[in-house]
């Protein structure tokens, strides 16, 4: 699509498909390059559309970005939802492998976790934060109320700051688990320097599991 063949939307559907377009391409992008790497210049030639043209649907590319860390909200809240239907009640490990392994598995997602407090959130308007924080508070209580099902022994403040306990953490060490090539290879072929080749997932679980008990015998 070329920039002369995207006219400006005149209606909400219009507006919304022009934006599903521009989320869609910086998701492309970001995910074969990363996200710190991506302009707004980048994204609005993936999309065909000058850049000018692309401030009328997102104030900056920061914002785009919000939009697919709430995306990012609601699609993992959705799985983990569903599958914490399938364990067993009081089975803590099974909650903290499903969690874990969701979240390892959501390179993106873990990176833009960790994007959106340091940067996505401060150059955008308060009212785009508040849209975001929307999103994310209502998926993070809906995990909590699943995980409650399973786990009835867990307080509801207690769930909320599991969950901002290891989404954090997802960003955290999807970080130093992505370097960049140069420094991935050294160190690979430093022997002092193997702790630094971080496995998300089965630190995420090991953490995650911690947690979970430790909360287990307080609140007994």
């Amino acid at each position: 699509m070329t920039g002369q063949q995207f006219t400006r939307a005149r209606s909400e559907s219009a507006k919304q498909q022009r934006q599903a377009a521009i989320t869609d391409a910086a998701r492309g992008l970001a995910a074969s390059r990363g996200i710190r790497e991506i302009t707004l210049t980048d994204i609005a030639a993936a999309v065909g559309m000058h850049k000018s043209a692309m401030l009328r649907y997102f104030e900056t590319r920061e914002e785009i970005f919000l939009h697919l860390t709430a995306d990012g909200w609601r699609e993992w809240s959705a799985d983990v939802r569903a599958a914490l239907a399938t364990i067993e009640p009081g089975d803590a490990d099974a909650v903290a492998g499903l969690l874990a392994r969701t979240l390892a598995t959501r390179g993106m997602f873990c990176d833009l976790l960790a994007q959106a407090p340091l940067n996505l959130e401060r150059r955008v308007s308060v009212d785009a934060v508040r849209d975001f924080k929307t999103v994310t508070h209502a998926e993070l209580d809906a995990i909590v109320t699943a995980i409650q099902r399973v786990l009835p022994a867990l307080s509801a403040s207690n769930g909320v700051d599991l969950i901002a306990a290891i989404t954090a953490m997802a960003g955290v060490f999807w970080q130093v688990a992505t370097p960049g090539p140069e420094i991935a290879e050294f160190y690979l072929t430093d022997p002092l320097l193997g702790h630094a080749v971080l496995d998300v997932e089965p630190r995420l679980r090991r953490i995650t599991g911690y947690l979970l008990h430790g909360i287990e015998t307080s609140e007994k």
